[in-house]
């Protein structure tokens, strides 16, 4: 299963070889949480030369969220803010990348086989299609409408949130979107939910229990997680945010977590000792080390 990776900053994480097949140009990721026992991973991607790669199938969920520069996927052409996916079992089309461009790549449910095919190949899933998302030029939808993203214990969706579906499986509830969040944006309660639930920051700043996000910066938290009291920034944010299913908020008031004993050879007598911390999420250079006595 994936690690609950919560925060880091993409910048701090070193870079590897691209795990493409039958490709020609080069490429190079940093991942930002990899699960080792079935190949998911979401990374980001930077291409060091002209790319492609001829249509085929990959071995799992694989979307693209365009952060710079180009991408033509078959006979369409993607820039930043622009997304595509291909279920497991989808043909995708040829694919060319121009050089320097930089995506967000997400792989779920399989590692990087990739079979290519012929791009008018019937094939195995008459229940699923490729998806493009032109989001970049989508408008966002207010979140009270009526969109499935989030809502409170009654059902009620929370106010000062705007979206855009970018992909959504209507038999697991899987899904990707856009968030954004209002200047001053505020949920107070923490809060956890039945699904994992990941987010890339893409614009502006957001403060939680966990610390603070910022562009760049990254969670992934597995199902159960609690967390919360959250405030979007004078500037408000912008995520990309996906979930293995449903998003439901079930929310927890006044809460506490303590851990109570006698400190044997540590403490304000000792130099150079530190008090324990009750949680370890994995954090970065940037983020820093998990010492502040807010996270106690």
């Amino acid at each position: 299963m994936r690690p609950h990776v919560e925060l880091i900053d993409a910048k701090d994480l070193i870079w590897h070889i691209a795990e493409f097949e039958h490709a020609t140009g080069t490429a190079q990721q940093q991942n930002l949480c990899y699960d080792e026992e079935d190949g998911s991973v979401s990374a980001k991607v930077k291409f060091t030369s002209d790319w492609q790669r001829p249509s085929g199938v990959h071995n799992a969920l694989t979307e693209w969220y365009i952060l710079e520069g180009e991408v033509s996927l078959g006979d369409q052409v993607l820039v930043a803010g622009d997304y595509w996916a291909a279920p497991k079992g989808v043909v995708a089309p040829n694919i060319q990348v121009k050089k320097d461009t930089v995506i967000l790549l997400f792989r779920e449910y399989g590692d990087w086989q990739f079979e290519p095919c012929e791009q008018d190949k019937d094939y195995v899933r008459e229940d699923q299609k490729l998806v493009v998302a032109h989001s970049s030029k989508m408008d966002w939808i207010d979140v009270e409408s009526g969109s499935p993203m989030r809502f409170d214990l009654g059902g009620t969706p929370v106010p000062g949130l705007y979206i855009k579906m970018l992909y959504r499986d209507e038999k697991t509830g899987f899904y990707t979107r856009l968030i954004k969040a209002k200047p001053g944006w505020r949920e107070h309660p923490l809060a956890h939910h039945p699904v994992f639930e990941e987010a890339y920051c893409l614009e502006g700043s957001f403060h939680y229990n966990y610390g603070e996000m910022w562009p760049g910066t990254y969670f992934f938290r597995p199902a159960l997680v609690r967390h919360g009291d959250f405030t979007a920034g004078d500037e408000g944010t912008v995520w990309l945010l996906r979930c293995d299913g449903d998003l439901v908020d079930w929310y927890t008031d006044n809460a506490s977590v303590e851990m109570k004993g006698d400190a044997v050879n540590w403490g304000p007598e000792y130099p150079h000792t530190l008090k324990p911390v009750l949680l370890q999420p994995v954090r970065s250079r940037s983020i820093g080390p998990m010492d502040d006595p807010s996270y106690q």
